[in-house]
């Protein structure tokens, strides 16, 4: 494998680990964070550290590629454009946040004039990627996916003892945790489904589990009237079931720590990739019912709570380390 030098942009709970997995695959990887702290945690583990952009930039040989783990919105776009007055033609930004698709292909078409590539790579992983990988959905040219691969090969999970459901599936880098999905927008794009689909999982967990901590209620007969262990059956449906999945285990082992869930109060978040899933249906006139449910779903958590909203919030806790946040008063944002 070829070692390839990065900057990583942003070192929170993902970008840190992203930098480490990739010093540990053999890859130089220099760090900016607004923290000082951060940066000198990824020195430690060596790596190289950087006190502004302008620093980050001069330390990377050309051709530069450069990966931005920061928020999306306005902290990413004014990254970019700062970017843009550095780099030279030839280097590669790469957004892994969770940017709207809209943006990539904007920010692409302005930096090509320039002759720097865009890469747009959606990450799922949350904050057990060092160790387990990182699934990435990628868009933007396909010279600069193949130039940067091994980036991607080392950050992504491998096979994980799955085995590819067909020979041609098995001759693809997706087999591997990694897919170039299209042009600039499109690796967001998929991420954003990818997204969707995880609200809607999500919630059919939440409201099966809460069904069942409902059979032993006084509304049911007392003869079907019954005390269903959540644990066991958290537990049970990891081996062999259909239903089995990385979010099962999140929840199982939520459940582990307290089946009541007391430290959750059923407060649950969206981040956007929901919102912008249902609007790409809306504009496709593409029917989402059960994405769209569990959108509203996540609203109306806001104003009540039950326990299906607390198994919600123990599973972003897990995969994401999502911390409920309590709802801003009016007039106090």
């Amino acid at each position: 494998m070829n070692s390839i030098q990065i900057g990583m942009i942003g070192l929170g709970r993902m970008g840190a680990n992203m930098a480490r997995r990739l010093i540990r695959g053999g890859h130089q990887c220099v760090g900016f964070d607004f923290s000082a702290d951060n940066v000198s945690k990824l020195v430690a583990d060596g790596g190289g550290g950087a006190a502004t952009l302008e620093e980050l930039v001069q330390k990377l040989a050309a051709p530069r590629a450069v990966w931005l783990m920061v928020p999306a919105g306005d902290p990413t776009e004014a990254t970019v454009q700062k970017l843009a007055g550095l780099l030279s033609a030839g280097d590669t930004i790469i957004d892994g946040g969770n940017s709207n698709f809209h943006d990539d292909a904007r920010r692409a078409k302005q930096l090509a004039g320039k002759g720097i590539h865009y890469m747009d790579v959606g990450t799922s992983g949350g904050v057990w990627g060092l160790e387990r990988g990182y699934c990435l959905m990628i868009g933007g040219p396909k010279e600069a996916f193949d130039r940067l691969e091994p980036i991607f090969k080392t950050l992504a999970p491998g096979d994980s003892g799955i085995a590819p459901t067909s020979d041609v599936t098995a001759s693809t880098s997706a087999a591997q945790g990694y897919l170039h999905c299209g042009g600039s927008g499109a690796g967001h794009y998929v991420k954003m489904v990818h997204n969707g689909i995880e609200y809607g999982l999500m919630q059919a967990y939440a409201e099966g589990f809460d069904i069942m901590k409902n059979a032993g209620s006084e509304n049911v007969p007392e003869a079907v009237r019954y005390n269903i262990d959540m644990r066991g059956v958290a537990e049970l449906w990891r081996r062999g079931s259909v239903v089995t999945s990385w979010l099962l285990d999140l929840a199982s082992i939520a459940f582990n720590h307290d089946v009541e869930l007391s430290e959750f109060s059923g407060y649950v978040q969206d981040s956007g990739e929901g919102r912008w899933t249902i609007q790409a249906a809306l504009d496709q006139g593409t029917p989402a019912e059960v994405l769209t449910a569990a959108l509203y779903t996540r609203f109306r958590s806001r104003q009540e709570h039950t326990y299906a909203e607390k198994v919600l919030s123990a599973m972003r806790k897990g995969f994401g380390g999502h911390v409920e946040k309590p709802p801003v008063a009016p007039g106090k944002a």
